[in-house]
């Protein structure tokens, strides 16, 4: 099932068919960097992270991170969707792409196509986003399709701090969050 398409982009909900992927995503040096660990090593840790993360989202939240394929191929590049955290008020944006796809445009692309979602077919009138301070490729993209730095944060104890971005969409003056 198809959730968002782009130019060149299909985004699906994840199912425990993509196991390897998820598996070599999650185990590449840029997203152990500034990402961090999930601690998938094996196949089954990979159905194990689809199952208890994005596919939970879904049945939660009505949204998660979904699998981001080439449209002209089908082959997956990357993640990107929205998240609840307990400790963020707001859905949070999150997305990763293999290193070998980098540079195309591919996340601005992605993440651009989820905000619009999240705006219109979600009806958020807020969203914000989490990097790591080092993170400037991801920093760059974040501002370049219209979040706003808003301040450090601490998303729990013992975790490395964060910067804390948002993109507020207002209709009205009321802000609405997803969570219950």
């Amino acid at each position: 099932m198809q959730i968002l398409e782009t130019t060149r982009l299909v985004l699906h909900p994840f199912t425990d068919e993509d196991c390897e992927f998820i598996l070599e995503l999650l185990n590449e040096e840029a997203f152990l960097r500034y990402v961090g660990d999930k601690g998938v090593r094996t196949l089954e840790d990979a159905r194990t992270y689809i199952q208890r993360g994005p596919q939970a989202s879904y049945n939660e939240h009505g949204f998660g991170l979904y699998r981001v394929d080439l449209k002209e191929t089908g082959e997956p590049i990357g993640m990107c969707g929205l998240l609840q955290r307990d400790t963020l008020e707001y859905p949070d944006m999150g997305f990763a792409l293999l290193e070998r796809f980098w540079g195309n445009g591919y996340a601005s692309e992605s993440a651009s196509a989820v905000l619009k979602f999240g705006r219109n077919e979600l009806a958020l009138d807020r969203i914000d986003a989490i990097t790591s301070p080092d993170n400037h490729p991801s920093i760059g993209l974040l501002e370049k399709i219209g979040f706003q730095f808003k301040k450090r944060v601490v998303l729990a104890n013992g975790e490395p701090e964060v910067k804390l971005f948002s993109y507020e969409h207002t209709l009205g003056s009321n802000m609405t969050s997803r969570r219950a």
